[in-house]
């Protein structure tokens, strides 16, 4: 328990844990409260503990002066030394947290920086008197002194125009720089000529020093970063780029850095967005900072929400942002008049499964416009097949029939060439819809361009997580996310409630165009009869270039798989064994590395932990 309470207040206490607490009460009431015990007693899934998190600090992110010396060695070796402006605009913070934020960027290894300041009529004296020493003390440091106070915006264009330099790091006032933090950034810049914007890695760091809820990123991930603002901290934009869109907007003080990163993004291709993957912000813990909770700053969420619907309307994307808490929620509209769905069911014998599911498609799914295509693999049940011979009846239902021995990708293939619909929909036997908005949700992300694949979240009937996405590497092929863990759960930084791109999804529950099916060829029939055909299928997908997307609102039980375990038969162990080295032999080079999850973070279970040690090479 103690370990659980550290995990959750960041080692500080019981009083900070009754504040938190009181805010889930305020926000959610008693709802919420009873969602956060149940996350409790699951041992707090999702948060890294603090204790545990001090001592990966001290084997993986110290830098001693060895490493500093090998880092100045490198610096004098890059091809080009690009100068970074770090752009801080301030108003009356703690002058001592000040006085700390500007040292950590006067202790930087990399020399070739220069910090511009804006302060925003400060009413503590002590604010400029410390600026005007700092300035005086060290020529890379610009100040101006704003007549008119005029908010984090305005401050922050002022501090803006003080920059010289190619590229623009954004610092607040009481946040720290490790030291190390602008040389990865410059490498970065020399390594990746082509790059526009980049992003670290993240954590907190309370009044006392100690660090603590790390945020280890995926690489860019357009999906999760409309569900919440993945980009800072530390957010590094090409200066000529934050130029070009006119800067920090007035009217979006407290999110005016999301609405900068987003109308960014707009400008340049994913492949010029990138993220280094190491802690390169420590994010200052106190009550006033956005760090604590966004209850800190309640008016921040209503700006990211406005900042997220205009920037769909720039993209012409039909669809609608809303803050839920934890972050957000884009809605796609459906079109006017909704294309039509095919809903593809292996199946044989198994008449209750079987029954359930197709009742429940039946009368919870609110999309108007579906047909359902059951494959009948040789069921032999008299009261399977009397059932399947009265459903047939229903003009929604086709059954046909394939009595081939069972090969999973085979059935769907053969189905598809038979299916009417625009989209497809591959759903298991065993599972039932909760959500009777599930099949809208996943139409509307499929139908975004350049989405290949959509998943749901699927839940076992203990209301446990059985899907929220497929991470590489995991298992040795790929594992489900956050498995096992309670389903209110919102996962490590909201990545179980939140849409996101995955490298992959299943295909117990998976959406897809029907044109993007046929173009990579469907699932591989030859290969995978069974085990990994759906990880092989939307690696497939990302590689003819679009990307699959999970998303937490779509909910269906899955029913089945709770308890199968592994399956002894020694003919099924031999396919499963040879599928699983047919696809580490195709995608050897794939599975070493997934871009949609964090090399700081273990592969060696599915809970978002730890990596000891990270699949990171030594700074130094």
């Amino acid at each position: 328990m103690r370990s659980v309470m550290g995990r959750i207040t960041g080692g500080r206490g019981v009083t900070n844990a009754l504040r938190k607490a009181y805010g889930v009460y305020r926000r959610e009431g008693l709802t919420g409260v009873r969602r956060k015990l149940a996350w409790l007693r699951a041992g707090a899934p999702g948060v890294i503990d603090t204790g545990e998190y001090a001592r990966w600090i001290e084997r993986y992110d110290r830098i001693d002066e060895i490493g500093r010396e090998s880092i100045r060695a490198r610096i004098s070796a890059l091809s080009s030394a690009p100068l970074i402006s770090v752009v801080m605009p301030v108003y009356n913070p703690k002058p001592e947290w000040l006085a700390e934020a500007i040292e950590s960027v006067r202790h930087q290894i990399y020399p070739h920086w220069e910090l511009c300041i804006a302060d925003d009529c400060s009413p503590d004296p002590a604010i400029r008197a410390l600026l005007e020493r700092c300035a005086a003390d060290e020529p890379r440091i610009k100040v101006v002194f704003r007549e008119k106070n005029g908010h984090i915006s305005a401050a922050s264009n002022s501090a803006l125009s003080l920059a010289t330099g190619a590229w623009v790091a954004l610092l607040d006032h009481d946040d720290l720089l490790p030291e190390h933090a602008l040389f990865c950034v410059a490498d970065a810049i020399v390594r990746n000529p082509s790059v526009q914007l980049i992003y670290s890695d993240e954590d907190k760091i309370d009044t006392s020093g100690n660090r603590f809820e790390p945020y280890f990123k995926c690489d860019w991930n357009a999906d999760l970063f409309l569900s919440h603002n993945m980009f800072s901290h530390l957010g590094v934009y090409r200066k000529a780029l934050v130029d070009e869109v006119g800067g920090f907007r007035l009217g979006f003080e407290g999110s005016q850095d999301y609405d900068l990163a987003l109308r960014c993004v707009e400008r340049v291709d994913a492949a010029q967005i990138l993220h280094i993957p190491r802690v390169l912000y420590h994010w200052r813990l106190h009550a006033a900072s956005t760090a604590s909770g966004v209850e800190a700053k309640p008016y921040a969420a209503i700006v990211g929400e406005n900042a997220i619907n205009e920037h769909l309307r720039r993209q012409a994307v039909q669809g609608v942002a809303e803050y839920i808490d934890y972050g957000y929620r884009v809605r796609y509209a459906l079109p006017a008049q909704p294309p039509l769905v095919s809903i593809v069911v292996p199946t044989r014998n198994a008449l209750r499964l079987l029954r359930r599911c197709i009742d429940s498609v039946l009368e919870k799914t609110h999309y108007p416009n579906y047909e359902i295509l059951i494959v009948d693999n040789g069921s032999d049940d008299a009261e399977t097949l009397r059932f399947l011979t009265s459903i047939a009846e229903n003009p929604q239902i086709r059954v046909l029939r394939d009595a081939r021995p069972f090969n999973y990708s085979a059935l769907n293939n053969r189905a598809v060439e038979a299916a009417n619909g625009e989209l497809l929909c591959l759903l298991n036997n065993d599972i039932e819809v909760i959500s009777p908005d599930w099949l809208s949700e996943m139409v509307g992300l499929a139908l975004q361009p350049r989405v290949g694949a959509v998943g749901a979240k699927l839940v076992f009937p203990g209301d446990t997580i059985q899907h929220a996405g497929l991470v590489l590497g995991i298992q040795g092929v790929a594992g489900n996310a956050h498995k096992h863990v309670p389903r209110a759960t919102r996962g490590y930084f909201g990545r179980a409630a939140l849409v996101s791109s995955f490298s992959a999804v299943t295909a117990a529950c998976l959406v897809t165009r029907k044109a993007v099916y046929e173009e990579v060829g469907g699932l591989d029939e030859v290969n995978l009869a069974v085990a990994y055909n759906d990880v092989d299928f939307c690696l497939r997908v990302r590689e003819a270039g679009y990307r699959n997307v999970w998303t937490p609102f779509a909910e269906l039980y899955h029913h089945e798989s709770a308890t199968r375990g592994l399956d002894d038969d020694p003919v099924r162990r031999e396919r499963f064994e040879r599928e699983t080295a047919w696809m580490k032999h195709r995608w050897r080079e794939a599975l070493k590395y997934d871009p949609f999850y964090s090399p700081n973070l273990t592969i060696e279970r599915d809970d978002f932990s730890l990596a000891w040690p990270p699949r990171v090479p030594a700074i130094a």
